[in-house]
């Protein structure tokens, strides 16, 4: 491997959930710079340029976005500026550095109308803003000619920050009823589960350039695409939220927790339309670098006990 034995990691997003466990999770593998909006404004090609030609970082590690998926609907400019722009800038410096860049994408790329789980290869076709700006994210990293791996997740959820668990596990000790939508299928991914798979994909590809005296860009550059990545099984957000209101209540069985309801997506009106059918065929992954999330379930549970 040309590069140095610890390589300088570009991550964005440290603040976010993933971000915030990518931060932890990739400290063992290198110099991890996370920089806060004020030295690194993705919303300015100036700002991103900067970072990238300072730095030079061999991994870009890039898991921040535009993710409120209704106010994009009215807020498009913001929503691409962040999810199309900014990674396309990140590659584009990353390839004129031979550096890798990790990108992170959503299941919001589907339309959600097939029925079995998606593959990395099948047409995407967004419903909202903030699927179109991501696929146009995706679409750039590509374009670029850079090395790398784009890591299509859906459902993150972990112990902090703002997520559906953590909304349902307050509104449960606050109401008598939750309304919740039982006709999106998909995987609850936690945040960690993410992370961790991602510190030992680089490791497998910092261990390969190691062996065999080449630079990360060459391994990569022959793995180079879209892998789905997330926890596996399935639910719908129903049944995301009965599972963990049941631990929640084997856990304190004196408390009183809201009765659950299930609706139909038309009775839960947002600003931007949903994929009915989230599920990732993370097949792709296992096969080409032997990794995979566990079960929803197994994790659930285990972040449960820190909530």
């Amino acid at each position: 491997m040309t590069e140095d034995a610890a390589p300088t990691i570009l991550l964005t997003g440290g603040s976010g959930q993933v971000g915030g466990q990518l931060q932890r999770t990739l400290a063992a593998l290198g110099k991890v710079i996370a920089p806060g909006r004020a030295e690194l404004d993705l919303s300015s090609p100036e700002s991103i340029r900067n970072m990238m030609r300072t730095l030079r970082p061999q991994w870009v590690v890039n898991p921040a976005a535009y993710t409120a998926v209704d106010a994009a609907e009215k807020d498009e400019t913001a929503a691409f500026a962040i999810n199309r722009d900014a990674p396309a800038i990140l590659a584009e410096e990353a390839k004129k550095i031979g550096a890798v860049m990790i990108h992170f994408s959503t299941d919001y790329v589907f339309d959600g109308k097939k029925k079995t789980p998606y593959v990395e290869s099948e047409v995407a076709n967004p419903l909202g803003v903030y699927g179109a700006s991501k696929l146009a994210g995706e679409e750039a990293v590509v374009a670029s000619g850079a090395a790398h791996l784009i890591l299509r997740t859906s459902w993150i959820y972990g112990a902090t920050g703002k997520n559906f668990l953590l909304t349902v596990l307050r509104l449960a000790r606050e109401r008598e009823e939750l309304r919740i939508v039982a006709d999106q299928h998909g995987a609850p991914t936690w945040s960690f589960d993410l992370a961790a798979m991602t510190a030992a994909l680089m490791t497998k590809i910092n261990t390969q350039a190691a062996r065999e005296s080449r630079s990360l860009a060459e391994i990569v550059a022959a793995a180079s695409g879209i892998y789905h990545a997330c926890n596996a099984g399935e639910t719908t957000w129903f049944g995301f939220a009965e599972a963990a209101l049941r631990i929640a209540q084997a856990r304190e069985p004196q408390q009183r927790f809201a009765r659950l309801l299930s609706i139909s997506t038309a009775e839960y009106p947002t600003a931007a339309r949903r994929p009915q059918n989230s599920r990732l065929d993370c097949t792709k992954l296992a096969q080409h670098f032997g990794l995979a999330l566990p079960a929803w379930e197994r994790s659930l549970a285990q972040v449960m006990e820190a909530v």
